[in-house]
């Protein structure tokens, strides 16, 4: 028997830190002194260059795990994410993809709502962070080509280097809070500057 597919379902995927909540690292170096620990995916597109160095400084200079989470206790959304994020999900699926970890990401979690997010662990020993773990490889990516492959029409928007590849393989992507030099180099993805943009830009593309 030959049953006909539903009609096409919407989700949409959002890159965390720069979208939703602040860069936690940014917040760890501005919490040390750590200059060096400011460098991003914004700035370094190669993730496990960017992570070894960020393993390097931490022990260098014998930052433990309780130092990162008291930074990030006193983080908070972004204004306007919460609402923004509200009216998504009171509309569609909303998933969070994101190269932040477990540990790093339940705190601002539970202020959003807890959302579903997929993201990293760390290895934690000690309370030293000595390593990271990807769920796996190239996973924004793969993931949306998951949701599609489930026949969803998938919407994406995400603002470092990072987020091109879980971008270019949704059905529409958009850039938000992207620096220029991220964004000329991805003309194809439309930028977004506010929540009340991106919000008209992905209910468009749904």
């Amino acid at each position: 028997m030959n049953v006909p597919l539903a009609p096409q379902q919407t989700i949409v995927t959002l890159d965390l830190e720069g979208v939703m909540v602040p860069e936690i690292w940014i917040a760890v170096a501005e919490r040390t002194g750590i200059d060096a620990l400011r460098r991003t995916t914004r700035d370094e597109p190669d993730y496990d260059v960017l992570m070894r160095g960020r393993l390097a400084l931490l022990e260098q200079h014998g930052l433990t795990m309780s130092t990162i989470a008291d930074v990030i206790a006193g983080l908070q959304p972004m204004e306007g994410a919460k609402a923004f994020l509200d009216n998504l999900r009171a509309r569609t699926q909303v998933i969070i993809l994101s190269d932040t970890f477990e540990q790093f990401a339940a705190p601002l979690m539970r202020q959003l709502g807890m959302p579903a997010i997929l993201c990293h662990q760390l290895i934690v020993r000690d309370d030293r962070i000595v390593d990271y773990a990807l769920r796996m490889p190239d996973q924004k990516r793969h993931a949306v080509e998951a949701f599609r492959g489930l026949n969803y029409r998938v919407v994406a928007a995400g603002d470092s280097y990072n987020d091109s590849a879980m971008l270019g393989a949704a059905h529409a992507g958009f850039w938000f809070h992207a620096p220029d030099s991220i964004a000329t180099q991805f003309p194809q993805f439309p930028a977004t500057h506010t929540y009340a943009e991106l919000t008209d830009a992905i209910l468009g593309a749904l």
